[in-house]
């Protein structure tokens, strides 16, 4: 196992037309993403270095925009697919996604829906 230093991002929101149903596709709704970037930020400390480190900001923008982008049937894919979007990240070894979907078409009393992955380079 690859000991790595860890940088979350929680909450992250934005509204997708995700889901496998007629309505869901229409309407949309909001999904909301945490993630758990596992890397070395030793680089970066030693020379207080942004560049030798996950832009954070960026990443986050760039998880909204799948989040928003094309639908998909399933939150599993659109965890595997923000899940690879944060691997792309040089600096980013391996990637813990929770997808969450609040307002999943569920016909009884419920808080969320949540699918998480964990991704890794190795």
């Amino acid at each position: 196992m690859i000991r790595v230093d860890r940088v979350a991002l929680r909450g992250l929101k934005g509204r997708g037309h995700h889901g496998v149903f007629p309505k869901e596709r229409e309407e949309g709704q909001t999904f909301i993403v945490d993630l758990v970037l596992g890397l070395d930020t030793r680089p970066a400390a030693e020379d207080d270095d942004l560049t030798r480190t996950v832009h954070y900001g960026v990443v986050a923008e760039e998880v909204v925009a799948v989040v928003e982008g094309e639908p998909v049937n399933l939150i599993e894919t659109l965890a595997e697919r923000i899940a690879r979007t944060c691997l792309k990240t040089d600096a980013v070894q391996e990637v813990e996604v929770t997808v969450h979907k609040p307002d999943a078409p569920i016909t009884v009393p419920f808080d969320d829906v949540t699918v998480t992955i964990t991704r890794s380079r190795v």
